[in-house]
C-alpha cells in the first residue's frame, strides 16, 4: 500500500508510475486521494485545537465552586467540547475509510529500473540458458505424454473435482514428491533458506496484507467464516512478521515452504485448458524474503539466482524475463519471470516469478524493523516460485521424452525417486 504522505510529497511521480502501470484514470484518483486527505488533516487540526481548549478549561473547572452558575457555564462548554470531537473523530473514521478504499486498490509505484510499456510485448529478455535439445522424432505435449502412460489422469480428475484439476499416480507422482523434497533440499541447504511448514487456509487480514483483497478477491476461494485457501505460501509466509518489529541484526529472514495452492484463474478463461500448466490446485514451492529497504535490490537477484539453480540443476533452458511497468503484478515494484522451454508449443513458458514489493505490503500488515539509530521503519518484502512443481514436471516430461514414450529422470533427481532413471 502506498502511503499517503509518500502520495502528498510525491504526486507527479506518483501519477506517472500509475500511467506506466497502465491504471486508470490516475490523475483522478491521486487527486480525490489528496482532497480527502486535506480535509481529513484539516480536521485532525480542529480537533487538536478542541482537545486544547477542553483541557484548559477542565483545569479552570477544578478552582471554581461547582454547581456554581460559571461551574455550570463552564461544565456544558466542556460537554459540548467533547461532543464536537466526537462529531469531527467521526467524521474522519469516515473520511479515512473512504480515503483507503482508494489506496487499496492502487499498485505499487515501479522502480526506476522497470522499462515502461503497456504489455508482455514490452518485457527485456535479460539471459538464457542450457541448449534447446533438437529430437529426431516427433515431439509430444505432456498431457498426451503422461495420460499414454497411464500416470496422469485428468478425467477421474474433473468427475471428482472439476476441470482443470489432474491425478498422478505412479512414479509421476513420486516424480511430484521427489521435486519438492529436492527443491527443499537445495533451499535449505544450498541457499540459505528456513524451510516452514505453513497453514493454507488464512484469515483475511492475511490475505489483505499480501494485497489478494480487496482487488482480487473473485480470484480466490472463500470459504466463508473470514477464511480463505491460500493462491500461494507467500501470503502465509510473508504475514509472519504482520504487525511485528523485527530487530536489525536478524535481518534478512529467508523463508521457503512448500503448499498446495488454489486459485480460480477467474481472469484466464480460455487459457491453457488442456493440460497441467494452469490448475486450479497445485503445488509450488515459495521463497520468501524479509529485508532492510536499502538491500532489496540485491536481494532480488539472489532470490532469482535461487531459482535459477533449480533448473541449471535439472538441465531444462530457460529464459529470464525483466517485466515492463504494464505488466508486473499489483504489489510489485520489479518482477523478474523465468520462463521454461517447452518443445511441443515451441516457446518459452513462465515457471516462476520473482519480485521486490518493497515496503508495498509491510505497511498494509504494519511490519517493520528496528534501524541501528533505533527508529522503526517499514520492512522490505520479496518472494519468488522456487519452482511450481506442476509446471516443472511439464517440462521435465517434454524435454526428458524419449522417442519410445518414456521419460529419463533428470540425473538429480533419481537419488529421490529410489534410483529410478526412467519412467514408463
Amino acid at each position: 500500500m502506498i502511503l499517503v504522505k509518500f502520495i502528498r510529497e510525491n504526486k507527479k511521480e506518483v501519477i506517472n508510475s500509475l500511467n506506466n502501470r497502465q491504471f486508470k484514470n490516475s490523475d483522478k484518483i491521486i487527486n480525490e486521494i489528496l482532497a480527502i486527505d486535506e480535509k481529513y488533516r484539516e480536521n485532525l487540526e480542529s480537533i487538536q485545537k478542541l482537545q486544547n481548549k477542553r483541557n484548559v478549561i477542565s483545569k479552570e473547572l477544578s478552582s471554581i465552586k461547582k454547581n456554581s452558575k460559571e461551574f455550570n457555564l463552564k461544565s456544558n462548554e466542556v460537554t459540548n467540547l467533547k461532543n464536537k470531537i466526537n462529531d469531527l473523530t467521526n467524521l474522519n473514521e469516515t473520511i479515512k475509510a473512504e480515503s483507503d478504499n482508494l489506496i487499496h486498490n492502487i499498485p505499487n509505484i515501479s522502480h526506476n529500473t522497470v522499462p515502461i510499456g503497456k504489455n508482455n510485448e514490452d518485457n527485456k529478455e535479460i539471459k538464457k540458458f542450457g541448449d534447446i535439445n533438437k529430437h529426431d522424432f516427433k515431439i509430444k505435449p505432456h498431457d498426451e505424454i503422461g495420460v499414454k502412460l497411464n500416470q496422469m489422469d485428468f478425467e477421474n480428475a474433473a468427475k471428482i473435482s472439476r476441470s482443470r484439476f489432474v491425478i498422478l499416480k505412479n512414479n509421476l507422482a513420486l516424480l511430484e514428491r521427489a521435486l519438492v523434497n529436492f527443491m527443499l533440499d537445495v533451499h535449505t541447504k544450498e541457499n540459505g533458506y528456513t524451510e516452514h511448514s505453513m497453514p493454507v487456509i488464512v484469515n483475511s487480514k492475511s490475505m489483505f496484507g499480501t494485497s489478494q483483497l480487496p482487488k482480487f478477491e473473485n480470484d480466490q476461494y472463500n470459504l466463508g467464516d473470514n477464511l480463505w485457501l491460500i493462491p500461494t505460501s507467500e501470503v502465509s509466509l510473508t504475514n509472519i512478521v504482520a504487525g511485528k518489529i523485527i530487530e536489525y541484526e536478524n535481518l534478512p529472514l529467508r523463508l521457503v515452504s512448500s503448499t498446495q495452492c488454489f486459485r480460480k484463474e477467474a481472469g484466464a478463461a480460455g487459457k491453457d485448458t488442456k493440460g497441467m500448466i494452469r490448475q486450479h490446485q497445485f503445488t509450488k514451492v515459495e521463497l520468501v524474503s524479509i529485508i532492510q529497504p536499502e538491500k532489496r535490490l540485491e536481494e532480488l537477484e539472489r532470490l532469482l539466482s535461487c531459482a535459477e539453480s533449480i533448473l541449471k540443476k535439472l538441465e531444462i533452458p530457460y529464459r529470464v524475463i525483466l517485466l515492463c511497468s504494464g505488466d508486473m503484478g499489483f504489489s510489485a515494484e520489479k518482477t523478474y519471470d523465468i520462463e521454461v522451454w517447452l518443445p511441443s508449443q515451441k516457446n518459452y513458458r513462465e515457471i516462476s516469478s520473482c519480485s521486490s514489493c518493497g515496503i508495498f505490503q509491510s505497511v498494509r500488515m504494519n511490519s517493520k524493523y528496528k534501524t541501528v539509530d533505533g527508529k522503526n521503519e517499514y520492512l522490505s518484502t520479496l518472494n519468488g516460485s522456487g519452482l511450481a512443481v506442476g509446471r516443472t514436471i511439464v517440462a521435465i516430461l517434454e524435454n526428458y521424452q524419449n522417442s519410445d514414450g518414456s521419460i529419463t529422470v533428470p540425473k538429480v533427481l533419481v537419488p529421490y525417486m529410489n534410483g529410478c532413471t526412467k519412467i514408463n
